[in-house]
This record gives C-alpha cells, sequence and structure tokens, in this order.
C-alpha cells in the first residue's frame, strides 16, 4: 500500500471524509476549531457543506487528504492559528507570537486504519505548513498515557503520534477530550 498525501482541493473527497450521511445534517465538516463559535453555531446544513466547498478553492485549501491509489483514505485539517479559534482559545495557550500553523483534526476510514495513515496524514499535514512557509506547526493531540481512546474523539491525535512525527510537548492545556488531558505539541520549522 503506497499512501500519498496532496492538498484538500477535491471537495468530493473532503465531503466523504468529514461531511454527513445527510445534507441537512448539522454535523461538523471540520469545522469547529476553523470558525468562531458563534459563526460555527449559526452556520446549519448545506451552509456548512457550501463553505467547506468554498475554502477547497482558496489558497490554502482547508488540510489534506490520504490517498490509496484514487481511494481517499483520510484527512487532516492544517491551516494557519491565526485563522482558526484556537486563536482565541481559552483553554489551549499560545506559546508565542510565531504565525504558526494547526493541526487539530485526523480521520482515517473505517477499513483502513490500524495501517499507519495517520503518521502518513501528520507527515503531510507538516510537509503542507511547511511548503506555505509556516515557521512552525502545533497540534493538540490527548496525553493519553497509552491507554485506549473512544474512537469519536481521537481525531485530535495522541502524544505518541505527534511525538514520532517529531513534536515535542511545548506547554501544557486545560483542554480535555475524552477523559484525557490535551497537551501543545510543537515543531519548528524554519
Amino acid at each position: 500500500m503506497v499512501i500519498e498525501v496532496r492538498p484538500a482541493t477535491a471537495f468530493e473527497d473532503v465531503a466523504t471524509m468529514v461531511g454527513p450521511r445527510r445534507a441537512d445534517a448539522k454535523a461538523c465538516w471540520c469545522l469547529s476549531y476553523r470558525l468562531p463559535s458563534k459563526q460555527n453555531a449559526a452556520l446549519t446544513g448545506q451552509g456548512r457543506g457550501d463553505l467547506v466547498q468554498r475554502l477547497c478553492h482558496q489558497d490554502p485549501p482547508p488540510g489534506v487528504l490520504a490517498y490509496d491509489g484514487d481511494d481517499v483514505v483520510g484527512w487532516a485539517a492544517v491551516h494557519p492559528r491565526a485563522d482558526t479559534a484556537f486563536a482565541r482559545s481559552r483553554t489551549i495557550p499560545r506559546v508565542d507570537d510565531a504565525d504558526v500553523w494547526s493541526v487539530w483534526c485526523i480521520r482515517v476510514r473505517p477499513g483502513h486504519r490500524g495501517k499507519g495513515i495517520s503518521h502518513r496524514l501528520l507527515a503531510g499535514a507538516v510537509d503542507f505548513a511547511d511548503s506555505h512557509g509556516a515557521p512552525a506547526i502545533e497540534g493538540y493531540p490527548v496525553d493519553n498515557k497509552g491507554l485506549k481512546v473512544d474512537t469519536t474523539m481521537a481525531y485530535v491525535g495522541t502524544r505518541r503520534l505527534f511525538e514520532a512525527a517529531g513534536f515535542t510537548r511545548a506547554a501544557d492545556t486545560t483542554s480535555v477530550v475524552s477523559g484525557f488531558p490535551r497537551i501543545l505539541m510543537r515543531r519548528e520549522l524554519h
């Protein structure tokens, strides 16, 4: 299996990874951390997909996708932190004033998990941020100490995943996911 990670410019593939089964559902579309809270709450149904479709045509697009041949098998949301809810977060601190990028969601399709795709997605997110001149990239995974993380909340990643990609712990946070504390992991790029 050769996994290729590409910028998320194909809306249909992004929809496969993060879109709802029904067009009118109030699903995440991976916008919860991308938008300010009030805007996220106000944007419902088809409007969420329409916004993601527009984001796929922007430079940079909203993230990266992993492919096994022609099949989309994974997604990672990655973008400048300044353009995300993390810029105003009360629970996840800023380490400094650098224009860092954030990676906040890593998803692998059922049937493809356990094959190292999340590692390829994170590496692809790092390369994507680097190619856009990011001085550093951050993630906010759980520090689960090897314990099982509920599948629905595993999208934030684990400390071990980020450490394997060359990130180091930069700060503690007051955020908790699935009963585990989140930590700020960072990798310098330039």
